[in-house]
């Protein structure tokens, strides 16, 4: 299997998705909907959130597995320090590496029920991403990835101080870093730089989603920790009773987004889809992205 790094450091854009665990049968199904669909447009990987313990961590394992043993994609695993002993995470790496998963996207975790909660390490676990990067890399031969946050880490002191914890989550093994959502370029751009100026190069991706609907508006700003920039409410707001209207301002925020990253040369951009594709296949469309088999497939239909 491709180790993601490789994936996107190809020489030419390509494009990622991530998925979340689903919570029964009937959004499992919505969910291979998705990856059935996305599958033929080639990403360079797909991932699936990560929760810790119950259905939501198994879901998230099985889903993984099944990607990697039943599609032609690439899958990254996602692992958590939240709630497990070195032990237990353990044993999950090692279930990863029996399925054929070779990517892991290494992350501590927010508090269970309160992101902005109190983080308590598990009395036989991990308190950092960076020691959790090397039990990953420890284990076996596989590309690790990490999380960065262009608006900050919500618990960092300031800009530097996040940056070189990411930094240091890069020096303990990781190839890559995924970043969580942004709507504003600048605030990659400059992550991006304050990673250079520590020497640190390795690929890092944008966080992506395409707003397309008003509830999707409303959570965006917490899920990215920051808000709306009012140049973007402005353009949305006025549509939010017309949702066809809505969806392809959505769809056209997003597409603008992505062109100014791909010209500032950023080598994979990151959708984050909500278990769906249409909007995400738009976007991709829209900045010519698409295999070319897979764009004629769409022509036919």
């Amino acid at each position: 299997m491709s180790a993601v790094v490789e994936r996107i450091g190809a020489g030419s854009t390509g494009f990622s998705v991530e998925f979340f665990p689903p919570r029964d049968d009937e959004e499992e199904r919505v969910l291979w909907r998705a990856i059935r669909e996305l599958e033929p447009c080639d990403p360079a990987f797909v991932s699936v959130t990560y929760g810790a313990g119950g259905s939501s961590r198994d879901r998230t394992i099985r889903t993984t597995g099944r990607i990697a043993q039943e599609t032609t994609l690439t899958p990254m695993a996602h692992l958590t320090a939240v709630e497990h002993s070195v032990a237990e995470l353990r044993n999950v790496i090692g279930w990863y590496a029996a399925s054929g998963v070779r990517n892991v996207l290494a992350i501590r975790g927010d508090p269970p029920g309160d992101p902005n909660g109190e983080w308590i390490t598990h009395p036989e676990g991990l308190t950092y991403a960076e020691e959790l990067v090397r039990l990953v890399r420890e284990l076996g031969d596989f590309c690790v990835g990490v999380a960065a946050f262009p608006h900050g880490h919500p618990r960092a002191v300031d800009f530097e101080t996040d940056v070189e914890f990411l930094v240091r989550k890069i020096r303990a093994g990781a190839s890559f870093a995924v970043a969580q959502l942004f709507l504003r370029p600048e605030y990659f751009l400059r992550l991006r730089d304050r990673m250079a100026a520590r020497g640190c190069d390795v690929p890092l991706l944008p966080g992506v989603m395409p707003i397309t609907t008003p509830r999707v508006l409303g959570k965006f700003g917490e899920l990215a920790g920051a808000p709306i920039p009012r140049a973007v409410a402005d353009r949305l707001e006025p549509l939010a009773g017309d949702a066809r209207a809505f969806r392809a301002e959505g769809v056209l925020i997003a597409t603008e987004l992505c062109e100014r990253l791909i010209a500032e040369g950023v080598p994979t951009l990151h959708f984050y889809t909500l278990n769906r594709s249409k909007a995400t296949r738009q976007v991709v469309e829209n900045l010519g992205l698409l295999p070319a088999q897979s764009a004629a497939s769409r022509e036919r239909a």
